[in-house]
């Protein structure tokens, strides 16, 4: 570290000693003015990202790390930028929101360092310290907030498609997964899960998968089905496709799809009706009887 960035250092440090609160005052001031800020964050949030910030700030600040390296290494001031960040993708503020209320701080620790010195060499050095260290912050509250948006977004999709594709109890031990809408392979996945653990919470015999909502079945949908069908089979349950309208079925039969080792049915009701059969079939098995394919 050289003599001149020492000292911009130590100036910077004597400014967040003498003037912390001062300091803190003013960057929630400058964070209020910005109208976006103010429905997504409270006066009182914010003065406490600012004392746990600047405190962490002034942590660093007091290590040997140099200063481009500051936020990247220091454990503190990355989690408290990195919180603060993710408090606004939380809250659905923009991203250049989110930076521009790490870099507003250059202006508050700017006027603080002005209150220590007058000299504008000093000065010039120590804003390039500041400007280097809250780019840095800036880059990374940046990084984060993307982050973030993306892993709520991930997850309210998630969220959303389990809600599409509710399991219901039709019967005892006869379970059923009414699909509306395309069928792709995240969809697949979700609806084999919580076909699965459906089976196993409810000691189901029988899952019914009805795809009367589905507008169209291809080879891919075929192919989606035939893996859940198999999962389901893999649990020691029996599977019925119901809702098998007639343009599905020429379609299904055009594309050459085998579905012969399933059980279909035209209707939920007839499904339904058949999957009662197979309950009941299960019930007068002799124990320890080989179980037929329907």
């Amino acid at each position: 570290m050289s003599s001149t960035e020492a000292a911009a250092r130590e100036r910077v440090i004597g400014a967040l000693r003498a003037e912390s609160d001062t300091v803190s005052d003013r960057w929630v001031q400058l964070q209020l003015a910005q109208e976006e800020m103010r429905d997504i964050v409270s006066e009182r949030e914010l003065r406490e990202e600012a004392d746990i910030l600047l405190g962490a700030l002034l942590q660093g600040l007091e290590s040997d790390v140099p200063a481009q390296r500051l936020v990247a290494t220091d454990r503190s001031l990355r989690q408290a930028v990195t919180d603060l960040s993710m408090r606004r993708a939380r809250g659905g503020a923009m991203p250049t929101v989110t930076s521009m209320a790490v870099l507003s701080l250059k202006e508050a620790l700017l006027e603080a360092v002005q209150r220590q010195t007058r000299d504008t060499d000093e000065l010039f050095v120590t804003a390039v310290l500041i400007n280097r260290l809250l780019d840095a912050a800036g880059a990374l509250s940046f990084e984060t907030y993307v982050e973030g948006r993306e892993e709520i977004i991930r997850r309210q999709s998630r969220q959303l498609l389990e809600v599409s594709t509710p399991v219901v109890r039709l019967w005892r031990q006869v379970l059923a997964v009414p699909l509306i809408g395309t069928l792709d392979t995240t969809r697949t996945q979700v609806v084999m899960e919580n076909l699965l653990e459906a089976i196993q919470e409810h000691e189901a015999l029988v899952a019914i998968i009805d795809i009367t909502g589905v507008p169209t079945v291809d080879t891919a949908v075929a192919q989606h089905l035939m893996q859940t069908v198999n999962a389901v089979r893999l649990m020691g349950a029996d599977c019925v496709i119901s809702g098998i309208r007639p343009s599905i079925a020429q379609t299904i039969a055009q594309l050459g799809i085998d579905l012969s080792t399933i059980l279909t049915r035209a209707t939920l009701a007839d499904a339904l009706a058949a999957a009662v059969k197979l309950t009941d079939e299960a019930a007068h098995r002799p124990s320890g009887g080989v179980r037929e394919n329907p």
